[in-house]
């Protein structure tokens, strides 16, 4: 089981910003909730992508679902929304957020980069 970051209501107020609704063109998304959470596990734990958990889906593929959503600029539109709730007070307090979890250009290539040696 994924222990959740996000309450409901937080969630109903951000899924009208992201992308993948029926009504988008494109593909549906399977699971935004899911994703979602899932980006917020790797900016909680500091944690490198490939340590994501099994239950949030194979780590490359929710890797480049966060930086096609990143270059898109709907991480800066969701927690635009969510510094609002005092949940989030740390959203409103950091420069840093919406958080890029560590760098997006340091994340990247640790994705892409094998390690010395290999």
């Amino acid at each position: 089981m994924v222990r959740v970051w996000l309450r409901d209501d937080q969630f109903e107020r951000i899924a009208a910003l992201l992308p993948g609704k029926v009504s988008d063109p494109g593909r549906t998304a399977a699971d935004n909730r899911l994703f979602v959470e899932a980006v917020l596990w790797i900016a909680r734990t500091g944690s490198p992508w490939r340590d994501l958990p099994p239950s949030f889906g194979l780590w490359n593929s929710v890797y480049q679902r966060f930086a096609r959503w990143s270059r898109s600029g709907v991480w800066h539109r969701v927690f635009a929304q969510l510094a609002l709730d005092a949940d989030f007070e740390e959203v409103r307090a950091s420069p840093a957020w919406p958080f890029m979890p560590r760098s997006s250009v340091s994340m990247a290539s640790r994705a892409t980069t094998p390690a010395s040696g290999a």
